[in-house]
């Protein structure tokens, strides 16, 4: 291996938020790796570091060449260099572009479960959450088209953030599902913000389809965000994009991001992207192929230790959806779509902190990813063979002692 994925990385007394945990805890919540940047990366920052001068920065040439040279080697669709916006954040994009095309207590759509934080950049904003809620099988979720026209068909809603490829489920979504969602939004004047800040993390052999390269309603009804950052591990460095085809779309999100003061680049962004777009990919398929036997561990140790835990279906990211109905107060609840019922005897949160208190793991709960989230824990499983095991080791401890103390 040219690149080192095994070894690991002390993160404690760094002002990791990840690890901001008690000695002897391991966290494997929060979406950020326990890997080392590409050190094409690195090197690129060491030097702008020996510059030692770190004014005011600008968005150069470069920057824009890099994402569009990216996206058409990678992911066979061109953009065009007037629809890209700097900004230092998906998060902060978004909550942006809720602010500008929509208009206080409007629905804003989300297909739940989904990544939580899309609930404070709504909520926070005085709009309403509109849950979609994805359709469970015990094995994957997939779309309710009939729902999700119904939803949109309200006329109160007037945006939807769609998770291309999604978090936490994993789910790549196809072309003709984006073709399918694009028409319906078209058809109900329903503008799409599609995050796409995990496509780079797909598994070897599975492509991510950009929502704005499936049609012309497509494209020019929608507003994508991404960023290296997920990707090379470096969110800290707060460096991202929006990419929006329609020049009067365009404008509008501009006018919001420059308003909101998150479309200027601190002194290391424009460095750390142009060197990940234009430099990473051996490090990133490298990482890709570390990432998907990770996973393919975590689910051949709960096919044997785990049984009755089910890993739900994943082609993307490095975030795994566990349905933990079985274990919830020690009883098999049913089907995880229950816990949205309110037929569940506990949930995932009672379960998470059991599991912190007698292990040290740190787990997402799933409740706050709405939908049936509440059945579910989310895996962080970018990390190091060896702290994979340990938390793989301390997750069936944790179920086991839980399961003993509710008999």
């Amino acid at each position: 291996m040219k690149y080192d994925f095994n070894t690991p990385v002390n993160r404690r007394e760094t002002y990791s938020l990840k690890w901001d945990v008690k000695d002897g805890e391991l966290p494997m919540w929060v979406a950020d790796m326990d890997f080392q940047t590409a050190p094409e990366i690195r090197e690129a920052l060491s030097e702008r570091v020996r510059h030692g001068v770190f004014g005011y920065s600008i968005v150069p040439e470069e920057w824009n060449q890099a994402y569009i040279g990216w996206w058409e080697r990678r992911h066979h669709f061109r953009m065009e260099r007037d629809w890209l916006i700097f900004c230092t954040g998906v998060v902060p994009a978004i909550s942006s572009i809720v602010r500008k095309l929509t208009t206080p207590a409007e629905k804003v759509l989300i297909q739940t479960p989904v990544y939580n934080i899309f609930f404070h950049s709504i909520l926070n904003n005085g709009r309403q959450v509109l849950e979609s809620q994805l359709v469970y099988d015990g094995r994957e979720y997939r779309i309710d088209f009939e729902a999700l026209e119904r939803d949109l068909a309200d006329p109160q809603t007037s945006l939807m953030i769609l998770c291309n490829p999604h978090n936490p489920a994993g789910n790549i979504w196809d072309k003709e599902t984006l073709a399918r969602i694009g028409e319906l939004c078209w058809k109900h004047h329903v503008v799409v913000v599609s995050d796409e800040i995990h496509c780079d993390l797909t598994d070897p052999g599975y492509e991510y389809v950009p929502f704005a390269s499936v049609s012309e309603h497509c494209r020019e009804n929608s507003v994508t965000c991404f960023a290296p950052t997920k990707a090379f591990n470096m969110a800290g460095l707060q460096t991202a994009a929006v990419s929006v085809p329609n020049a009067v779309l365009r404008h509008k999100v501009w006018r919001g991001l420059n308003t909101d003061e998150v479309a200027e680049p601190n002194a290391f962004a424009m460095e750390a992207t142009i060197a990940a777009f234009t430099k990473g990919e051996a490090w990133l398929d490298q990482l890709r192929e570390y990432l998907a036997e990770n996973k393919k561990m975590v689910r051949e140790f709960f096919a044997q230790k785990l049984p009755q835990g089910k890993v739900v279906t994943s082609r993307a990211t490095y975030l795994l959806w566990i349905d933990c109905s079985a274990w919830i107060r020690g009883n098999c609840v049913g089907e995880a779509n229950d816990a949205i019922r309110g037929k569940r005897r506990g949930n995932s949160a009672e379960l998470a902190e059991k599991i912190r208190a007698k292990t040290g793991l740190y787990l997402s709960e799933g409740e706050q990813f709405g939908g049936n989230g509440a059945a579910f824990l989310r895996m962080n499983a970018a990390c190091p063979r060896e702290v994979l095991m340990d938390g793989l080791r301390r997750f069936q401890a944790g179920v086991e002692e839980v399961i003993g103390e509710d008999r």
